[in-house]
Order: C-alpha cells, then sequence, then structure tokens
C-alpha cells in the first residue's frame, strides 16, 4: 500500500492558515506525510509551528510557490488578507491565488512520494482542477471558528440587521449565553452579506 500523503493549500489569512496548520500536523502525528504549499510571506509566518512538529518526529515540509500579487495591482510584499486595504485589493487578491494554478499544478506533479489526497482551504479553487487531473479526492477546508459561524448564523436568522438604524450602532447577538456586541462598521455592505 502507498504512503498517505496529502498535499495542503491554505488561503493566505491567518483565521484559515492556524486550523489548516493545526490539520496537518494532526495528521502527521498519525504517520501521515504532509506537504502545505503556500506563498513566501505565509511559509515564514508558519515555519516555527511546523519546525516544532518536524523535530518530534512528523513528517511536513512547506513549499512555497511565488505571488503574483504585483501582476495584478497588489503592493509589493502584500500575500496575506491582512495586509489589504480595499475592496479592490480583496479582488485583486483573489485574481491573483487563481493565477497561481498553473505553477501549483507542476509542483503537484513533482511531488513525491504521490500525492494521495489534497485538503484545501475553500477559497482555494483551482485545487479542485488539479484534484480532477491527477485523480485524488479532495477536500475542501473551512476552518472558520465556530464562535464566528454561530454569531454569523444567529445574526443572519434572527434578522436583527433589520433593525439597525445606523452603520456604528451596536446590537448584541442574539442567541447567545453571554451578551455579545457587534457594530455595523462595514455598513450596507456588511448588512448585504448577512442578509443573503
Amino acid at each position: 500500500m502507498a504512503e498517505a500523503h496529502f498535499v495542503l493549500f491554505p488561503y493566505m489569512a491567518q483565521g484559515h492558515m492556524i486550523p489548516m496548520v493545526d490539520i496537518s500536523r494532526l495528521l502527521a502525528q498519525r504517520g501521515v506525510i504532509l506537504t502545505i504549499v503556500t506563498i513566501p510571506l505565509n511559509a515564514g509566518r508558519v515555519e516555527k509551528s511546523i519546525a516544532r512538529a518536524v523535530e518530534s518526529g512528523c513528517h511536513i515540509r512547506v513549499l512555497q510557490l511565488p505571488f503574483p500579487g504585483k501582476q495584478v495591482g497588489l503592493a509589493d510584499g502584500v500575500e496575506n488578507v491582512d495586509m489589504l486595504h480595499s475592496i479592490q485589493d480583496c479582488f485583486n487578491f483573489y485574481v491573483a491565488i487563481n493565477k497561481m494554478e498553473a505553477a501549483a499544478e507542476r509542483l503537484f506533479e513533482k511531488l513525491t512520494p504521490r500525492p494521495t489526497c489534497i485538503i484545501s482551504d475553500v477559497n482555494v479553487y483551482y485545487t479542485r482542477k488539479i484534484a480532477d487531473k491527477f485523480r485524488v479526492p479532495r477536500i475542501s477546508f473551512h476552518g472558520f471558528c465556530c464562535f464566528s459561524l454561530i454569531c454569523s448564523h444567529n445574526v443572519n436568522s434572527s434578522k436583527i440587521l433589520e433593525q439597525v438604524k445606523s452603520d456604528h450602532e451596536y446590537f448584541i447577538v442574539p442567541g447567545l449565553p453571554d451578551k455579545v456586541g457587534e457594530a455595523v462598521h462595514l455598513g450596507s455592505k456588511r448588512k448585504q452579506h448577512y442578509s443573503k
């Protein structure tokens, strides 16, 4: 039987990277070989955590792809969601991620041992094509924290935003055991997001 070799494609945001790295360590502790494919800045952000796992005997490596951010209008060095400054930057960031498809496919093809599974963030769409081409299963990973999910669900299902009159008005998220307040600081765009 071939060795299990999972290739992980995290989204370049700390709230997505951290759970993906945690998953990689858990899998590696069970004997799975792990390759995390990311870009230079994000590789640097997880290297200490990965180094500790490797020192404890886990088989994890981080491989880097160049990030084509500059090609799509992002400032040099902008390689993570926490560095974006506008809605246009967000759009350009997604375009840059999708431009990585060909490089990711070439890297995937050369990996040894042959990959047996892909785990990719829900925002890294092109991995579906790679999984299809190389006939490996793909798991779409959504590492969003449970607290954020329940808050989003409760705000949406309660329709509380229909009662909010100002972009800066605080309200209590319904259905939680303690009072948790949130401001609609992004105005109507945020309201539209929750009303979908």
